[in-house]
């Protein structure tokens, strides 16, 4: 059963199961912030446009167009020079981090039409974000919040995964975790999921939450190795919550755990159980490939690296089978063109993302 606080989106059979695109003015993750250094520059691709992110000698990130002005040759391919910028592999063109050439080969002076664009560049949560859209646009307040990354009271870690399918895939699969009873039974499914009631709002700030509670049930084995790693002699029922945080264009923070049945956790005492964050964030790279960057948070065993060391690989198996899921989709998506998604009660978070992208991509003239 669900509560959805909000009006009617399409009815089912309304929605085409076609290749979904994505907005531009928006910030995405383009890497781990360890990944961008000043020793060589790293290629990615971000809603479709090449990038080569570095690092000046200061440690700033810098994001330029990966296509010299010269030839197109790929700037990630070249070395980074000075203190703050980079060279083409081909013939020598040097650009600052500003994406303005500064040096030509064979002549003195430098064709003053000779840039490439320079992307707004943040670092936040251990993540570097670009914005690949209109810069004037590109308020750093609007990166979504993901706070449980870098903060003092919660420890894990996280790995990406390069999705074969369109971005917004990825965000129907995290918006109903019912999937999770079929897909991951070994591991963190079970049968209460489908059977539990959820709520679904879209929240004053323009988020979207799902929330679902499954009270008195048996832990799954994932959730029963948690609460015995901080309580060793845990044997019982419990009540498990599912908290979805959904922020525009890409990212959701699901709020998970468990805690032994009646001790309060469902009126807001999580004291006797364990909790953790799901953070997602996912980059569209084309229209059939995403960065799916994720990690797993917790706020218990702080200072143990096995239990994040464990989480992370565990963590890693079950979003594998999600990965195999989602690739054998979209093949089926570019198997049955004009072919139509059918809406069930489930979907009900899922069909507000797509009427939040849709608004941004209007608002953008794209649709």
């Amino acid at each position: 059963m669900t509560d959805v606080q909000a009006e009617p989106l399409a009815a089912p059979g309304q929605v085409n199961a076609k290749i979904f695109p994505f907005p531009l003015n928006a910030w995405y993750a383009a890497a781990w912030d360890h990944e961008v250094t000043s020793q060589k520059p790293l290629a990615r691709t971000v809603a479709g446009q090449p990038m080569a992110l570095y690092r000046t000698a200061d440690g700033r990130p810098v994001a330029l167009a990966d296509a010299c002005w010269h030839r197109l040759a790929p700037l990630s391919m070249g070395t980074l020079v000075g203190r703050d910028g980079i060279q083409c592999p081909y013939h020598g063109l040097q650009y600052n981090s500003a994406g303005r050439c500064t040096k030509m080969p064979a002549q003195e002076t430098v064709n003053p039409s000779a840039l490439v664009t320079s992307y707004p560049v943040e670092q936040r949560y251990r993540y570097v974000w670009v914005w690949p859209g209109d810069p004037l646009l590109a308020d750093p307040a609007s990166i979504p919040d993901m706070h449980q990354m870098d903060s003092p009271e919660w420890a894990g870690d996280g790995l990406t995964i390069e999705a074969p399918c369109n971005y917004q895939l990825v965000l129907d699969n995290l918006m109903d975790l019912t999937h999770e009873e079929f897909v991951h039974h070994s591991s963190i499914g079970q049968d209460e999921l489908s059977e539990s009631e959820f709520t679904t709002r879209r929240e004053a700030d323009g988020s979207v939450s799902v929330t679902r509670w499954m009270r008195d049930v048996a832990p799954p084995p994932f959730w029963l190795k948690n609460i015995r790693d901080r309580f060793p002699d845990f044997d019982g029922r419990v009540d498990r919550w599912q908290i979805i945080h959904y922020y525009a264009p890409s990212t959701i923070c699901i709020d998970v755990g468990v805690a032994p049945t009646g001790t309060g956790a469902p009126e807001g005492d999580r004291s006797q159980g364990v909790n953790g964050y799901v953070m997602n964030t996912i980059t569209p790279e084309t229209e059939r490939s995403s960065h799916y960057f994720w990690a797993f948070m917790r706020n218990y065993r702080l200072d143990s690296q096995l239990i994040t060391t464990q989480l992370r690989e565990g963590v890693h198996g079950v979003f594998g089978e999600d990965e195999a899921m989602l690739a054998a989709q979209q093949r089926a998506i570019d198997a049955n063109p004009g072919k139509e998604f059918y809406s069930l009660n489930i979907d009900a978070g899922g069909m507000w993302v797509r009427r939040i992208l849709d608004e941004m991509l209007r608002s953008e003239g794209r649709v």
